[in-house]
């Protein structure tokens, strides 16, 4: 049987910077994790401290087997204040690169996953007309000093994530209500704004939203080819698969309408699309449906369904047209078996899904580390590689030397069976 795994295949982990780095003190995010009234459950702290223990982290991802990793230039640690650049900052994330290559891993990077700098939550954040420019100049700056070193550029991380949050009830508060809700109450007098202009990038779901994130997508782009003409450029995409129950149709194809199939049409154009991908959402005629009675669940109640992510490629193969990348597919808990058998059935629908001509470029997992899961805090157990918070003591679980070695066996058998 011939292998479906193209030569090139990118078989990576992938981290945010937020997430995993700590101490992002310039961010919105660490902003709204401290104001009275936050949705977020504890604050990130000192994270897994990856800024500081990069350099082990990378040897032990690439010792696993694994040929690429994805992570985040952090914009409010590079752009701490507005038009204030920091080369310190630059400096290290060109260390962070280098240290990818002297491993062999290319590096996915993506310019921006979730936080930006707090000057620009000021601003208006995710719905100021201005956004877009900000965005490409900082994308345009990272270029300019780092842009030789990067494998593959993702602007922006699951822009289409708030429609999906907003069906579940999480966020989506019109700008004229958002002063009712604590956190953007609290958040708006500490900025010294009105409560409606307070847009954070994750529970941004308005039309305004969803155009400055297109422009900033777009502009983000062109300043990042005219440093690398060649440089693959794409955003990630939080593309559930969506069914319904019976009296649900319409609610769900709405649902993928507004958070699959727009932004997919918006990828038309680029070089990839990044499709990350959990499981499925099912809505009946009240909305969003819990998982049925006595399925596995993960550890925030939702059904383990990892037979969704081949849907979602082949979806965004009919409508964006362009190569896909998996930039993020996991499962939150805490019994590695559950996740082993999760990645397998994933990958073999990767797999399925090259053996039928759809162009797909790398399975990313989410994520190398038991890490900060933004609202959830430290609960959900997401990581290939569990993290002693208290030592920072990395232990890689069995999924990550399957995946790994899967990877390696994937390399071994298409170097003996060349396409």
């Amino acid at each position: 049987m011939t292998n479906p795994f193209p030569r090139d295949f990118l078989w990576g982990v992938a981290t945010a910077g937020h997430q995993v780095e700590g101490n992002n003190v310039n961010s919105d995010t660490w902003f709204l994790e401290h104001l009275p009234g936050t949705i977020f459950a504890e604050p990130s702290g000192d994270a897994v401290d990856h800024y500081h223990h990069y350099r082990e982290d990378i040897a032990l991802i690439a010792g696993l087997g694994f040929t690429s990793y994805r992570f985040s230039i952090e914009w409010a640690r590079v752009e701490p204040e507005e038009g204030h650049i920091s080369v310190a900052e630059l400096d290290h994330y060109k260390r962070v690169l280098e240290t990818c290559l002297e491993h062999g891993l290319i590096p996915v990077v993506t310019f921006h996953h979730f936080t930006s700098p707090r000057w620009l939550l000021q601003l208006g954040g995710w719905e100021s007309d201005s956004t877009p420019e900000l965005f490409a100049r900082y994308c345009d700056r990272v270029m300019a000093h780092l842009g030789h070193l990067i494998g593959v550029a993702c602007t922006l991380n699951e822009p289409n994530l708030p429609w999906l949050l907003e069906s579940f009830g999480i966020g989506g508060e019109a700008p004229e209500n958002r002063g009712t809700v604590p956190m953007w109450a609290a958040a708006a007098e500490r900025l010294g704004v009105d409560a409606r202009t307070v847009a954070p990038f994750q529970f941004c779901s308005t039309e305004e939203g969803f155009q400055v994130k297109v422009a900033a997508h777009r502009a983000a782009t062109a300043a990042i080819k005219a440093h690398r003409p060649d440089l693959l450029v794409g955003w990630t995409l939080a593309n559930s698969d969506i069914q319904s129950l019976p009296g649900g149709e319409g609610i769900a194809d709405q649902v993928r309408r507004d958070v699959n199939e727009r932004f997919l049409e918006a990828s038309r154009g680029d070089d990839f699309v990044g499709i990350q991908t959990y499981g499925r959402t099912v809505y009946g005629p009240d909305g969003h449906a819990p998982a049925p009675e006595g399925v596995p669940v993960n550890q925030m109640g939702e059904e383990i369904y990892p037979q969704a992510l081949e849907a979602t490629i082949r979806e965004a193969h009919r409508i964006a047209r362009i190569p896909v990348i998996v930039t993020e597919n996991g499962l939150a808990t805490e019994d590695d078996t559950q996740r082993l058998a999760y990645l397998e059935t994933a990958v073999d629908g990767v797999a399925s899904c090259l053996a039928d001509g759809i162009d797909v470029r790398g399975y990313i997992a989410w994520t190398a580390f038991d890490n900060f899961e933004w609202i959830f805090g430290y609960r959900p157990k997401f990581g290939l590689i569990a993290v002693d918070r208290t030592t920072q003591e990395r232990t890689p679980k069995e999924s990550a030397r399957w995946l790994g070695n899967r990877a390696r066996q994937e390399d071994k058998v298409t170097a003996t069976n060349p396409a």
